[in-house]
């Protein structure tokens, strides 16, 4: 495994220079190539000219919050981004998923945990990467081209960050099926996240608030109380 992480660059931002240490230290031991920053605005500038493979990024810095600095970074790149952050509300999810972040890890961690979500988060990525596809699913007015990775509602083109993408790609290649909460935790975020129902549910939520009409009378992506969610055609009802 660690052949294969060797190169695999990833950007630390936080301003606390212990935790950045820790950090440094479990992944370079895991065979990652570690950059880190203290301050948004430097990040923003590391990842232009580092590229790195993902983002683990503080929400709370001196100069930039973690939620500005992912925004300027989804102006021009799609790496994933995992926040790090004392405690997550559902509220800090949403905002987190609304900025454009990919995943969450709260502080404190072990490192058996942080590796556990980086490498996740970057299976993810990779198998994004390496498994294009010709077709278009077409459901109401959403139209996703799985092969462009584009999702338009109606005339608009719509913005996903790549797990909301993903999640939306197993609800569209499984169309009017249900899918249960296992499954999808499992095949978008890895198995480690298969009962972390919650989890699911936020992303879900948000989801909803970019496809639908009225999201709180969600058409399209539809609950089956206790066992999962469907992606529905109108006509399927």
């Amino acid at each position: 495994m660690r052949a294969e992480q060797d190169g695999q660059r990833i950007l630390v931002v936080d301003d606390d220079p212990r935790l950045l240490r820790l950090v440094r230290e479990v992944l370079s031991a895991a065979g990652y190539r570690v950059l880190t920053r203290a301050e948004g605005e430097e990040a923003i500038a590391a990842v232009a000219v580092e590229q790195p493979h993902l983002i683990l990024l503080d929400i709370l810095l001196k100069d930039l919050d973690g939620y500005r600095v992912c925004r300027r970074v989804r102006e021009f790149s799609d790496v994933p981004i995992i926040m790090l952050t004392a405690k997550v509300t559902e509220t800090d999810m949403l905002a987190g998923f609304d900025a454009g972040a990919d995943d969450y890890i709260t502080k404190p961690f072990s490192s058996k945990e942080l590796l556990a979500r980086v490498r996740a988060v970057l299976k993810r990525a990779q198998k994004e990467a390496l498994s294009p596809t010709a077709a278009q699913v077409q459901c109401g007015d959403l139209s996703i081209d799985l092969a462009r990775r584009r999702v338009r509602v109606a005339e608009s083109e719509v913005y996903l960050t790549a797990t909301e993408y993903n999640l939306l790609y197993q609800l569209a290649t499984h169309l009017n099926q249900v899918l249960l909460h296992e499954h999808l935790l499992t095949e978008v975020w890895g198995a480690e996240y298969r009962d972390d129902v919650d989890y699911l549910r936020s992303y879900i939520h948000y989801l909803r608030k970019k496809l639908e009409r009225d999201p709180s009378n969600p058409e399209m992506i539809v609950n089956i109380q206790g066992v999962g969610y469907m992606l529905a055609t109108p006509d399927s009802g």
